[in-house]
């Protein structure tokens, strides 16, 4: 009898464990949580851009370059390669000679999975673009009242933003009207450099019919092409590429009860309660769009915030710099865990090259990162750079401070338990994205080559 009621005690337990992960799960991602479907011609317009290199002030970096569909979105390095660089994700460089880049990008490029969907309303690491209905644009945004209207969404709004950084897109000052324009802080207007970036597109035949097609009761001349036109057909193609809601999570989620593995099953209950993963990476996309410090590392040439004592700008505040609240220090964006296995590195800088890597941060932030292993780190090698990546890490008194940020409490897991939260990570992909080429063009309208 005693027997007995163990074992029924032991199935009641399992029972009620499963009943309380499958509560704490999201429902199931619909097309009510999308925008409208776009037009085909609006998407084969917005995939053009994205791959086309005739956006960019020297006509050397596309879109694609740092979010490549053969990198999950991503292009596989701890920080981008920029401007100035050649290759497509591990083996891009950092140029050379005049054209080598200026420096190394601050930041990780962050996947584009599901940012079509309604609920992604804050944009970048640090949240500096954010739908505002306050602000004419529908935007708070670094161009302020400069952003134009007429933009479709958030990720419309993000899409003007990478060809006005020096580093990222428009070259440096002097190497094109581009690049002096952005220098200048001239981004809207004539000759700004969104205006000049339109002259180029309406330069070319075949835009002008494909914005034509796209946008019939907006464009009927050349004329009448602006960027934010440009935009609002990039991320209608990137919205609809990389609309990502088909793992076998998703189809637990849709009522397959034997989508899911018995190992992922445990990890979704881990997931869901005891490693407590869903505190931030709640709802549909396992994100609450919301900031956090959990004691990630710093590398790379920072973004110029300096902690009291230093002038060198190898730090990166986060979140701070934007709301100029201190207790915003060293909080980045929750990302999205959607296709989390194909989008490494991770972490706003890049700093953990394997997905076991940074679960582990999660786990036990503050001794990660004082244990932080540099070796690990995806960057090409160039000797003025190498020695100024680590600044931060190699020093105590920075490092301590943000350890002392850290607001994530250490979760003790034995192997076993890891091993099926990793399980339930993986079953978070979408095979259909495994193969990733059909949304590549074969050419794009510009002529210029896709190969670097």
């Amino acid at each position: 009898m005693k027997l007995r009621s163990l074992c029924v005690g032991i199935v009641v337990y399992s029972l009620t464990a499963v009943v309380h992960a499958e509560s704490d799960s999201p429902h199931p991602v619909s097309d009510n949580d999308f925008y409208s479907t776009p037009s085909g011609a609006e998407v084969a317009l917005g995939r053009a851009l994205f791959f086309d290199k005739i956006i960019s002030g020297n006509r050397n970096i596309s879109c694609a370059t740092c979010h490549h569909p053969l990198a999950g979105t991503g292009d596989g390095l701890a920080l981008s390669i920029g401007e100035g660089g050649n290759g497509l994700g591990l083996a891009r460089d950092t140029g050379s000679g005049d054209d080598a880049v200026n420096e190394r990008i601050p930041r990780h490029s962050p996947h584009v999975f599901n940012l079509g969907a309604k609920e992604f309303s804050v944009m970048f690491h640090d949240g500096r673009l954010s739908v505002d209905d306050l602000e004419a644009s529908g935007f708070n945004s670094p161009a302020g009242d400069h952003l134009p209207l007429g933009l479709n969404s958030v990720l419309a709004a993000q899409a003007m933003f990478p060809v006005t950084s020096s580093t990222e897109m428009a070259g440096q000052a002097g190497e094109n009207p581009v690049a002096n324009a952005a220098f200048e802080g001239r981004l809207a207007g004539e000759n700004g450099v969104w205006d000049l970036l339109a002259q180029r597109l309406r330069a070319i035949p075949e835009y002008v019919v494909m914005f034509r097609d796209a946008y019939p009761e907006q464009i009927s001349t050349a004329d009448d092409i602006q960027f934010k036109d440009a935009a609002n057909a990039m991320a209608a193609f990137e919205g609809a590429a990389w609309r990502s809601d088909n793992s076998r999570f998703d189809q637990y989620l849709r009522g397959d009860r034997q989508a899911l593995t018995g190992s992922e099953r445990k990890g979704m209950k881990l997931f869901y309660d005891e490693a407590n993963c869903s505190s931030c990476h709640v709802g549909k996309f396992q994100t609450d769009h919301d900031f956090h410090a959990i004691a990630m590392p710093q590398i790379g040439p920072g973004t110029g915030h300096n902690s009291e004592g230093y002038d060198d700008g190898r730090e990166d505040f986060g979140r701070e710099a934007v709301t100029g609240d201190a207790d915003d220090r060293f909080r980045f964006r929750t990302p999205s865990l959607r296709n989390v296995a194909l989008t490494a590195p991770y972490g706003h800088a890049g700093a953990f090259d394997t997905l076991e890597a940074v679960v582990r941060h999660h786990l036990s932030p503050v001794k990660s990162l004082r244990n932080y292993d540099a070796s690990q780190v995806r960057m090409p090698s160039r000797a003025d750079f190498d020695g100024q990546d680590f600044v931060v890490m190699n020093d105590y008194w920075r490092l301590e401070q943000i350890a002392q940020r850290n607001e994530l409490a250490p979760v003790s897991l034995d192997e076993e338990d890891f091993g099926h939260l990793m399980s339930f990570l993986h079953a978070l992909t979408d095979n259909g994205f495994l193969d990733n080429r059909r949304n590549i063009p074969s050419s794009v309208p510009s002529g210029l080559t896709m190969a670097d």
